[in-house]
């Protein structure tokens, strides 16, 4: 199994729990450093390993008067600012090749967008950055064939390579995760990502913005995790119902410690059993 550095602790499938979590969309330098201390002091608590994620542009979403965020030279910036103020590694994601060399200026773990995971392009030109890279699984996509999609970003000689699952496409509006697409990924070698809150996303399920199902998202995160898993990702917000995106699969920002701390229980038990991914 691969493992490698990010910022200051390492990531793998059989070291201690990562936990990716922050909001969907970045509002404000304060709004994210408010974030991301509350899930800093929370997983510091727990034993739990923290990165925090924000988008500066959310530019997949349903419709077009959906709000993007601040942009990304100001989106850089506060993502900047949170990882020297808070000292935790940071996650963004990009969209265009040209977005790779800066992002990676200001934080450590580029995302590549499900949508977008097959653009050659794309993962060519994130990977030359050399900084890690989380790729989130298509949801048209079975999880062998990311193998395919992750030798792109590893031709270049970068194999600090995260497989994210968040869900496969089920009838319209409607994602489904099968479980075993965990394993499967696992066997590439690259530590795997649990997306608990896109994987319940009901991509478009409100006509003119996606829907969600939050009270499923703690049951995918604690099924995840209990197979022995590198990380899982969570969104969240204070007010999930007013937040700019993805509000309606975001886990309220009051309920994390306790989620956190339940998911390392279950960390523990899975990889303290030898039969794991």
């Amino acid at each position: 199994m691969k493992t490698f550095e990010i910022g200051p602790f390492a990531i793998g499938n059989d070291l201690p729990l990562t936990v990716i979590a922050g909001p969907c969309q970045l509002e404000s330098l304060d709004h994210a450093l408010r974030i991301a201390e509350t899930m800093a002091s929370a997983c510091a608590k727990a034993g739990a390993k923290y990165v925090f994620k924000a988008s500066y542009d959310k530019a997949n979403r349903t419709s077009l008067s959906g709000k993007r965020g601040p942009g990304m030279d100001d989106g850089l910036a506060i993502l900047a600012a949170v990882r020297s103020q808070i000292g935790c590694p940071t996650l963004t994601d990009v969209h265009a090749p040209d977005q790779c060399a800066p992002a990676a200026e200001a934080v450590d773990i580029l995302q590549i967008p499900a949508f977008l995971c097959r653009q050659t392009d794309l993962l060519l030109a994130a990977g030359q950055t050399g900084a890690a890279i989380n790729i989130k699984k298509g949801q048209f996509l079975a999880p062998w064939d990311m193998p395919n999609v992750a030798a792109k970003v590893a031709s270049t000689g970068n194999t600090r390579i995260l497989l994210t699952e968040r869900g496969a496409s089920f009838g319209y509006n409607t994602l489904v995760t099968d479980m075993r697409a965990l394993p499967q990924m696992a066997a590439s070698g690259y530590p795997v990502i649990m997306d608990a809150t896109h994987a319940v996303q009901q991509p478009g399920g409100l006509g003119g913005a996606s829907g969600g199902q939050r009270e499923f998202a703690p049951v995918m995160a604690r099924a995840a995790v209990s197979l022995g898993i590198a990380g899982v990702f969570i969104e969240t917000h204070e007010d999930p119902d007013t937040a700019p995106s993805d509000g309606p699969n975001m886990i309220p920002l009051d309920q994390m410690p306790a989620l956190v701390a339940r998911l390392m229980q279950f960390d523990a038990l899975a990889k303290e059993d030898p039969i794991r991914l």
